[in-house]
């Protein structure tokens, strides 16, 4: 019985199927993020800040080839990235999408906008 004094309503299929699901997710990573702790120093592999055990749950691993499957036991796959560098992968990865480069934050075209072409005309102006 809950709070209210009625019994809390059954689970659903999916209820049970999503629960199990993470679970198995959180299990999976728990394995390749120890592996990950272990194989790697405790710093982010884009802006070098370093991790102790106080902040290391600030530390993630991200799967290069954005294959949360792919594990190999040398840890190819991964590099350890704090959650601000993990979020802005992720977000390069999403624009490069919106940009029509296959997911390739690399391959997006150079800017063509130059803001500062006609600066020399319009500093003379005044």
């Amino acid at each position: 019985m809950n709070s209210t004094g009625k019994n809390p309503p059954a689970p659903s299929r999916l209820d049970r199927v999503l629960a199990e699901a993470r679970r198995d997710r959180e299990s999976r990573e728990q394995g390749y993020r120890e592996r990950a702790l272990q194989i790697y120093p405790w710093i982010c592999g884009r802006c070098t800040r370093e991790f102790t055990r106080v902040n290391l749950q600030q530390l993630t691993v991200h799967h290069k080839d954005h294959d949360h499957d792919n594990n190999p036991p040398d840890g190819s796959n991964w590099e350890l990235l704090c959650l601000y560098c993990h979020d802005n992968e992720h977000m390069r990865e999403l624009e490069a999408g919106r940009q029509g480069t296959g997911g390739k934050p690399d391959a997006l075209p150079p800017a063509k906008h130059q803001p500062f072409a006609d600066l020399r005309s319009l500093l003379k102006k005044s």
